[in-house]
Order: structure tokens, then C-alpha cells, then sequence
């Protein structure tokens, strides 16, 4: 997928959060390399990132950490990492426990990016007026995941906050 920017037309700014899940950056071990690259990403799509945390492994952590940025909150939430086969990997898990609405096409358009985001087990869905998308921790397939679906976010958005726009035409 390209790096360029989606044209899209809102009366709703697009707001982003970033979510990094992993148990070595949380303790200072590793530098986080997919979080900020999310953030590139997304300002690079025009998107406002109005927050970018870091937390450790595990599906209570991920389903606190998510219940708190989703409250109030409506746009887009990405979490990086945990969506593996380590013993630690339950950010689907934890994303599960807080989800109102599973969204399973956006998981499965993402799975379908590259050949390894078979090894995903990621999920997608809703809370409240949230869209909380789970991508893998490598910075190059978390990006190209988030790429594969960040044409249809803004629709999806809109519709969540109340609006009616048309469909989108690609």
C-alpha cells in the first residue's frame, strides 16, 4: 500500500489514539518502534493523534487501558502488538472483554494484508463511538495493516458519531 493520504471531507475532525502493548517497552527494556509509526502514519492521513500509550501484556491491562481511552471518545483506537501466539499475546483477549460490536471484515482485510498477518489473531470492533482495530507489533506489518483498512475508517466513523454521508464510492 502507498503512504499517501486519504482524501476525506468530514464535519468531525478524525481523531486517533495509539495503544502499544508490550511487556519489554512498558518496562524500559526495548524502544517501541510500531507506536510511533502508527502516529506517523495517521497524522500523515490527517488524522489528530491525541494520545499514544504504552502498557504491558495482558488481556486485564489491554481491556483497562482500552475502556479508558474509548470512554467519551469517538474515532479511531490502534493497538500494536500482543495479537500473537507468545503466552503473553492477549491483546485479542482484552480487546474482546470491552468490544460492544465485533467489525470481523476489518480484521480479516487486515489479516489479508501480508502473508504473516495470517499469524494474527487480531480483532476489531466497537465501543461506544470508538473503532478499536488491533494490529501486529513488527512497525513495517503494523502500518501495512492499518493501511489496508484506513480508507473505510472515516465512514465508519461518521456513521458511529450519527452521521449519514453517503457511501463511500471506491
Amino acid at each position: 500500500m502507498s503512504s499517501t493520504s486519504h482524501d476525506h471531507v468530514s464535519a468531525h475532525p478524525l481523531n486517533a489514539k495509539v495503544l502499544t502493548i508490550s511487556d519489554s517497552v512498558d518496562a524500559g527494556e526495548r524502544e517501541d518502534l510500531s507506536g510511533p509509526a502508527l502516529v506517523e502514519r495517521l497524522v500523515g492521513a490527517g488524522y489528530v493523534v491525541v494520545e499514544h500509550r504504552v502498557t504491558e501484556d495482558g488481556a486485564e491491562q489491554v481491556a483497562n487501558q482500552l475502556s479508558n481511552m474509548a470512554y467519551g471518545f469517538n474515532g479511531l483506537i490502534v493497538t500494536t502488538g500482543g495479537t500473537g501466539f507468545g503466552p503473553r499475546d492477549k491483546t485479542p483477549e482484552g480487546t474482546d472483554r470491552v468490544l460492544d460490536r465485533r467489525a470481523p471484515g476489518i480484521a480479516e482485510a487486515m489479516r489479508a494484508a501480508d502473508p504473516l498477518g495470517r499469524l494474527s489473531r487480531g480483532v476489531a470492533g466497537t465501543r461506544g463511538q470508538a473503532l478499536i482495530i488491533n494490529v501486529v507489533g513488527s512497525p513495517k506489518g503494523a502500518v501495512q495493516m492499518l493501511d489496508s483498512v484506513l480508507d473505510v475508517v472515516p465512514h465508519a466513523l461518521e456513521i458511529m458519531a450519527g452521521g449519514h454521508g453517503p457511501h463511500p464510492t471506491s
